[in-house]
């Protein structure tokens, strides 16, 4: 084995190939050949592209046991052509260098003649001749680079955030994809603004001015960072270039409104413009803007930035709305200064960011989060002996057309995840993981063994991407303390708890007074299992779900199944309870504590994808959903593996509509178990028999 800062290339044990593992993000991916190779290490910066670690192997054929896109460029970066599904093409001898999209960034290089074929299971490299290629990858994980420290004065915090853009790792166009916006400096909260001299600030002459307010701070935030906008005093808000082109942030609608859409115009435009420059591709959103607006793409990719957002912003926004696509967060954070050392975070999920008065702020009450539906419907899973406890105060956040909902504050939100400090900071000091995926099933009460048997035929049934999956039955207090502390990816908990602890075979585990858990991520699939989540994510892991209060056992398994089945295809927690409160009307007593966008698995491709099949005429009509993660967020690509489409879509919700034939529909719906809703229930693809559901 070959590894270094988190990449390993290892030698497969069941066939012919190299597998190239991310330690950090727990990801893998492999390739074949034909006969056995031996990796040797070779230089990282010997690559055009930045990469961790890098390899050669001497071979005559490499193949990709799944679907992916190539896109082939010269030795020295030029775009050659990319390979989609079912393309084919030949290329004369020549340096060339590969870059495959997928979950590890990959970059393979050689000298010679290739032949590249895709099919509807794998695309094939063949080299003629035994060739040495040169393979380079590096870990998608993001982190920041540095800590800031500033005082709870406004015009302090100011300061601290106008560094945010310097993370960017360029002001082009290409700032739109992801993997191109670094992460933000940290922010600590002290007694003077302290800003490290290794912190770059980014040379863009836009400055945003606003009152010096908590709430106009974090509103901008994103904005700031996405622009590497400098921010400063001002009597109102407006945005504002050294060649004097002003804008106003000020209109009818509220300011988080007015930010919100600038920071999607300019983001959207950025997207197409990038079009022109190092990635070349043909791009959906852009034929669909040019049939409304008229401008000169070529041009703006090489004009300075301020003339860019100049250009960007005299279009009325309502002309590009529909071609936005679909945020993947929404935060609503309290206006108090604690917010501040989660901005960092927020921002680097580019998420919008609003602050409600308080009288904009819904109280929620006990009973609206109880159930949907009736008690009576079967066995609740509650403790005999729940304790006297006092209810938290519940919220409910003003609904948004983001995919999902954040919560930063004090309060318990309903119908949207709980952010807090200590998940952050537990995602940036995990270490790396050496062995396979491990996750642990706690079944607790023999009455909910349903369960049981359900999720442990779901997880780890994934071909190519190993897990070690454990079922723990019956735990006493040490035995359940012991599994919370080893390390292990995910923890899927069945049985009873109340707000004070886990019930147990002699009696009952306050999460509370753990002090070191080994666990990244969990879900507590039982009655009132808020408090205990909160606990876990105190005392080392990353993220959760949770419930706010008694659930049916029904309810319970039903929840349990279809979070089980998202977070195994890929999808991230929050992007996985989105997706599953809609399929009960107990959902909503449901909600991810920590960093939602923490994952167990990889995508089985480019990003997860919910499908909704509808027939229409002869045939059907198949709408894609996609589902951002911290590996392919906002701006990232995706294509459609079916006949006829050689186009890019900007990958966050829907995508678009198609047409298909029954033939067409099953052929894309196979390449990948991935979930179905088809008259008003959702199936999986792998599982189901569709001939019985179509």
């Amino acid at each position: 084995m070959i590894e270094a800062d988190h990449i390993a290339f290892d030698e497969l044990d069941d066939a012919d190939g190299v597998e190239i593992i991310d330690r950090l993000e727990q990801f893998r991916y492999r390739f074949h050949t034909p006969d056995s190779v031996s990796p040797t290490r070779e230089r990282a910066d010997a690559f055009q592209f930045p990469i961790s670690q890098a390899i050669s192997i001497n071979t005559t054929e490499i193949s990709f046991p799944s679907v992916v896109t190539l896109n082939v460029r010269t030795g020295d970066g030029e775009m050659v052509t990319d390979v989609g599904h079912l393309d084919q093409c030949s290329l004369e001898a020549g340096s060339y260098i590969l870059e495959i999209n997928e979950t590890v960034k990959t970059y393979m290089w050689f000298d010679g003649a290739v032949d590249i074929s895709s099919s509807l299971t794998e695309v094939r490299l063949d080299f003629h001749e035994r060739t040495t290629v040169r393979i380079g990858a590096r870990s998608l994980h993001k982190r920041p680079a540095e800590t800031i420290t500033t005082t709870d004065d406004p015009v302090d915090m100011m300061a601290a955030i106008s560094t945010f853009g310097g993370a960017l790792k360029t002001t082009s166009p290409e700032r739109a994809y992801p993997t191109l916006r670094g992460h933000p400096p940290a922010v600590e909260l002290g007694d003077t603004l302290e800003i490290p001299e290794s912190v770059e600030t980014a040379d863009t002459g836009v400055r945003i001015e606003i009152p010096p307010t908590y709430a106009a701070i974090y509103v901008v935030a994103p904005l700031a960072y996405y622009l590497g906008a400098e921010l400063a005093v001002g009597p109102s808000p407006r945005l504002v270039t050294d060649d004097g082109f002003e804008y106003s942030l000020e209109s009818a609608s509220s300011l988080e409104q007015t930010v919100e859409r600038t920071l999607k115009q300019v983001f959207l435009l950025d997207c197409i413009t990038r079009t022109e420059g190092f990635h070349v591709v043909d791009l959906r959103e852009r034929s669909d803007v040019e049939a409304a607006v008229d401008l000169d793409w070529e041009r703006l990719y090489d004009a300075p930035i301020a003339e860019r957002l100049a250009t960007y912003l005299d279009i009325d926004y309502s002309v590009v709305e529909e071609h936005v696509p679909k945020w993947r967060l929404s935060v609503t954070v309290s206006p108090t200064e604690e917010t501040v050392e989660l901005l960092p975070f927020v921002v680097d999920d580019l998420a919008v960011v609003r602050v409600p008065e308080a009288d904009g702020i819904t109280a929620a009450t006990d009973e609206g989060v109880t159930d949907g539906g009736s008690r009576d419907a079967g066995y609740v899973r509650s403790a005999a002996d729940s304790a006297d406890w006092d209810p938290p105060s519940y919220v409910t956040p003003e609904e948004t057309d983001a995919i999902e909902q954040g919560w930063i504050g004090e309060e318990v939100p309903v119908g949207a995840s709980k952010l807090t400090m200590d998940a952050f900071q537990n995602r940036l000091e995990r270490d790396p993981t050496q062995g396979d995926l491990s996750i642990t099933v706690v079944s607790n009460d023999e009455r909910m063994k349903e369960e049981e048997d359900l999720v442990d035929r779901i997880y780890g049934g994934r071909s190519n991407l190993p897990f070690d999956v454990e079922i723990e039955r019956d735990l006493t207090v040490a035995e359940l303390q012991s599994q919370f502390q080893q390390d292990s990816s995910f923890l899927h908990y069945i049985g009873h708890t109340t707000p004070d602890g886990f019930e147990c075979t002699d009696g009952k585990l306050d999460a509370g007074t753990l002090t070191d858990v080994g666990i990244d991520s969990f879900l507590l699939n039982s009655c009132n299992s808020y408090e205990q989540g909160l606990h876990l994510i105190e005392a080392g892991a990353i993220g959760g779900v949770v419930t706010l209060n008694d659930v049916l056992n029904d309810a319970a398994i039903q929840m349990g199944e279809s979070v089980a089945s998202l977070l195994n295809a890929g999808f991230p927690l929050r992007g996985a309870l989105t997706i599953a409160r809609k399929e009960s009307v107990f959902g909503g007593q449901y909600i991810v504590v920590g960093d939602g966008g923490t994952t167990i698995a990889q995508p089985e491709s480019q990003v997860p994808t919910l499908v909704a099949v509808e027939p229409v005429n002869d045939g059907y009509r198949l709408d894609i959903q996609t589902y951002p993660t911290d590996h392919v967020g906002l701006g990232g690509l995706y294509i459609p593996f079916l006949d006829g489409i050689d186009e890019y879509f900007l990958c966050s919700g829907k995508i678009g509509s198609f047409q298909v034939s029954r033939e067409e529909l099953i052929e894309f719906v196979t390449l990948e178990n991935m979930p179905i809703r088809y008259d008003g229930e959702v199936y999986w693809s792998s599982p189901c028999d569709l001939d019985d559901i179509l």
